[in-house]
């Protein structure tokens, strides 16, 4: 059972000064853990859409240009939204799940807290790998980014995303750098996994790039 209670940085902290506990990354965390983890276990949940749909002013882009970046989108919520790319119901979203040691938990949050500041907040979801009717792990950490908080933008024209990913630049680099890095490690991590909507923006993103190359070369 999936569970969406969210609770403060805080909470989390104390709660599991004693205890070790999981985090599950679903978009940038793949290819860029945790400072600090014991394990990782690539695997999936169940119930939600990956979608490009945050604006980010504080890493892969800024205030006055944000970038996008994902975020997950519950299934029954993602069906009352018009997009353009289809889900079915056994689709599932792969990630890595990175196991921290109980006296490493409160430096992974408040880094974690730092780093997911724009505009995500803390839920648990059950983990799941290929042939394993059980979860892996029961109730680990996942930062979302709900259809409520004020950075999400939800469904866009495809060409019109691509273009603003290709184009903007924050802090933390290019966000297409973002973009080509987590479809690279979602390769990496499940080799079979299909994500339409990420590997759909990246082959746009290339063309994008080699056409600024040809430009630069040619004209």
């Amino acid at each position: 059972m999936i569970s969406n209670e969210v609770v403060t940085i805080k909470n989390i902290s104390e709660e599991t000064d004693n205890t070790e506990c999981w985090i599950f990354g679903y978009g940038s965390l793949i290819w860029k853990p945790p400072p600090i983890y014991e394990e990782k276990i690539p695997g999936f949940i169940k119930g939600y859409v990956r979608r490009f749909w945050q604006r980010s002013t504080d890493h892969r882009g800024t205030v006055e240009n944000p970038g996008r970046v994902v975020t997950l989108i519950p299934i029954e919520e993602w069906k009352l939204l018009n997009d353009y790319h289809v889900h079915k119901e056994d689709d599932v979203t792969w990630g890595v799940a990175y196991k921290i040691n109980k006296k490493d938990v409160k430096e992974v949050m408040d880094y974690l807290d730092y780093r997911e500041k724009n505009g995500y907040t803390i839920h648990y979801l059950d983990i799941y790998q290929l042939e394993k009717e059980e979860p892996i792990i029961k109730n680990a950490i996942v930062y979302i980014a709900t259809t409520k908080n004020e950075e999400y933008v939800g469904p866009t024209s495809l060409d019109l995303l691509a273009q603003k990913i290709y184009e903007c630049i924050g802090p933390s680099g290019p966000n297409s750098e973002y973009l080509l890095n987590l479809a690279s490690a979602l390769r990496t991590i499940a080799p079979n996994a299909y994500d339409a909507h990420l590997f759909d923006l990246e082959e746009r993103i290339l063309k994008l790039i080699k056409t600024s190359a040809y430009k630069l070369v040619y004209f």
